[in-house]
């Protein structure tokens, strides 16, 4: 990722965060407070009149009730009033924790009935049913007297509904004063049947069984209860400020490690670089920076690196090419002044044959630096060329011509394989040096009775030339090496045999002037071909 996009997505994220979490976790705080009061409230509400009404379901009365509502009202925090229907009161928390009465809640009060829900199985008949509301109805009143007693009597009582959800009481140890149900019919059962037949006509039966069956025990049973929660005037639940404070100061937070992060990551490989910088200006061209990722830092640094490579290769190809020049020049200058102060002293006789041998070592010495000359223009991108449209086929029949009495003095077959003609656009001139200079090594390299061959395909959109020769090879090893400077193949020939040394050195760097390539294979005992590859054209119009 762009290493500014990076910068600004953290810096939106930043704000987007610090906005987004302010909103969330205020809108979130208060919704779950809301939630989570009205939740609480519910289940508080649930739990005190649930708690309360199986008191009464279990005791048959309100007796002994304040245990209950003081443990209810410290479990839940509730200020709970208890009274009943009549206002008559049973329990005040505030006065059994031993504080004044406060004011209540003006909210209206929850009421409790302890008297059971009947259940009439699905499916009866109705006389069936009658017969079971009148049972229960019995059951209840004397299960309830059962509970009262020996509640006022200190028992330990538990309550389980039975079929009919009459409750039945047991207890572990039961007083003597109190008279366990014994199922005896009650004498005024028929009185409930009285009142029970006349929901035979009522459409909601089952209704007005349990309306009967409420009224009928409602003298057994303890009254409703009116329970009311909280205290009048209380203030409301306030925002907890310490969720709030801390999601900032994490966002903060966040921001910071997220700038230290970015600046770490901009400041180090930008010191980095400049201490590379500082020690390349010294001379100390090996220095390099590390480099990861793919954003402008990194490739700032990757140019640096580059850049530094360079450097390194310049300086290093400038060094080789001063020695090697000294190397090419200091013995034939040398046989030169030799001969000179020879023939100054009058050692030496100036006979023609002398002459000429000076004559064409000089030579040898200019085509040395005229060589280096077109290398360093070429290399500097300043060799000028003059490109038209040049036919392939033509270039190379004129280049065997050349090389035909060359090739004939060495006892060497130089043939053509061109069938067709093969436009280029190039300088003419710079790829006949070409040609001639890859023509003239494969003669040297191949002895009497070989031959050298040039040809010319064309592959798609490419214009291929060869120069192969049945020569002895080139080592595999010496085959990397062969375009460098000043290099041969054979360290036994000399220049007079061997050429300066530049030349394959200029042939690829013309070749790679005019966008295309050039490469080597060879085998030892086998020979050496020299491929070119250029970009081909359409013929011109006057083209045969």
């Amino acid at each position: 990722m762009s290493f500014r996009l990076r910068v600004l997505g953290l810096l939106m994220l930043v704000a987007m965060t610090a906005t987004a979490a302010t909103a969330w976790l205020t809108l979130r705080q208060a919704n779950r407070q809301v939630q989570e009061s009205v939740a609480a409230g519910r289940q508080e509400v649930s739990r005190i009149t649930g708690e309360l009404r199986a008191y009464g379901v279990a005791h048959g009365t309100w007796e002994g009730l304040s245990p209950t509502v003081s443990r209810l009202a410290k479990d839940t925090g509730q200020r709970i009033r208890v009274a009943t229907e009549n206002d008559v009161l049973l329990a005040d928390s505030d006065a059994l924790q031993g504080r004044a009465p406060r004011p209540v809640s003006s909210q209206p009060p929850v009421l409790v009935d302890p008297r059971p829900l009947l259940r009439i199985p699905a499916g009866q008949i109705p006389r069936t049913s009658m017969k079971l509301t009148a049972t229960a109805i019995a059951q209840y009143r004397a299960e309830a007297a059962y509970a009262a007693c020996l509640t006022r009597a200190g028992a330990k009582v538990t309550a389980r509904p039975d079929d009919t959800g009459v409750p039945r009481i047991r207890t572990e140890h039961r007083p003597k004063q109190c008279r366990e149900p014994t199922g005896e019919p009650d004498p005024r059962t028929s009185q409930d049947l009285e009142a029970i037949r006349t929901c035979e006509s009522e459409q909601r039966f089952i209704t007005c069984l349990q309306r009967v069956f409420n009224e009928r025990v409602g003298s057994a049973a303890p009254p409703r209860l009116e329970i009311r929660l909280g205290v009048r005037d209380e203030s409301p639940p306030t925002l907890a400020a310490a969720p709030t404070v801390a999601v900032a100061g994490g966002v903060a937070l966040a921001a910071v490690v997220g700038a230290l992060l970015l600046s770490r990551a901009v400041l180090r490989p930008v010191r980095a670089m400049t201490l590379a910088a500082g020690g390349l200006g010294e001379g100390d061209l090996g220095r390099r920076v590390p480099v990861s990722g793919r954003d402008e830092i990194a490739q700032l640094g990757r140019a640096f690196n580059r850049m530094a490579d360079s450097i390194q290769a310049g300086e290093e190809r400038q060094r080789r090419l001063t020695g090697d020049i000294a190397h090419e020049l200091r013995t034939p200058l040398a046989n030169l002044r030799g001969y000179l102060e020879a023939l100054r002293d009058g050692i030496v006789e100036p006979t023609p044959e002398l002459l000429d041998s000076l004559h064409e070592e000089a030579l040898l010495q200019q085509r040395i630096v005229d060589d280096l000359q077109v290398l360093a223009l070429a290399e500097a991108g300043a060799l000028t060329y003059h490109r038209a449209s040049v036919d392939l086929r033509e270039l190379l029949e004129a280049a065997g011509t050349a090389h035909r009495a060359q090739a004939d003095a060495a006892g060497v077959a130089l043939r053509l394989e061109a069938p067709q003609p093969v436009y280029v656009v190039a300088d003419a001139d710079r790829l006949r040096q070409v040609v001639g200079n890859l023509v003239g090594n494969a003669l040297r390299a191949t002895a009497p009775g070989g031959t050298v061959t040039l040809a010319l395909v064309r592959s798609g959109d490419l214009a291929v030339i060869q120069v192969r020769d049945t020569g002895k090879g080139i080592p595999a090893e010496d085959l990397p090496h062969l375009f460098n400077r000043f290099w041969r193949a054979d360290a036994a020939r000399g220049r007079a045999t061997g050429g300066s040394g530049l030349g394959l050195s200029i042939a690829r760097q013309i070749v790679t002037d005019h966008q295309g390539t050039i490469d080597v294979e060879s085998a030892v005992g086998v020979g050496t071909t020299f491929t070119v590859t250029l970009s081909t054209v359409r013929p011109p119009a006057d083209a045969d």
